[in-house]
């Protein structure tokens, strides 16, 4: 599933953990302790994604940016699997109708699919998408 690498740096002016999203200007939070900054890096990161992505802004693709205070933060599933799916779907060229085709499902319940407000599919339709794309989403 999609990930972003978030840069975590301790601030002892502030005495809080500060976190920015170097792929995502404007993707910031903070947290008391490491725990909280990762916690509250979560949920900044999924209401920026989600954001950009219902006012039909392109969502910048996570760069593989690695080091010294750098963590990578997943989404909410939700909202990482919508996104995945867009990201996915627009790779191999396929409309949405192809894929709702593909999938045996109809065209509003695969537009569900890729909203992250509304996305809730069931584990069939999971590995349905799986087999169309031939990989898997889901790391169990």
């Amino acid at each position: 599933m999609i990930h972003y690498p978030a840069k975590i740096n301790y601030s002892r002016t502030d005495k809080t953990y500060i976190v920015s999203f170097p792929d995502l200007p404007g993707c910031l939070t903070y947290g008391g302790s490491l725990a909280e900054a990762l916690e509250n890096a979560i949920e900044a990161l999924s209401g920026y994604l989600e954001s950009i992505d219902l006012r039909k802004i392109t969502v910048p693709k996570p760069s593989r940016l690695t080091g010294k205070n750098i963590h990578n933060i997943r989404p909410e599933k939700r909202v990482a699997f919508a996104l995945w799916l867009k990201i996915k779907r627009a790779e191999r060229g396929f409309s949405q109708k192809d894929m709702a085709r593909m999938l045996n499902i109809n065209f509003q319940s695969y537009q569900k699919y890729e909203n992250p407000r509304k996305t809730n599919p069931t584990l069939k339709t999971i590995e349905k998408v799986e087999n169309v794309f031939g990989e898997r989403v889901l790391s169990l």
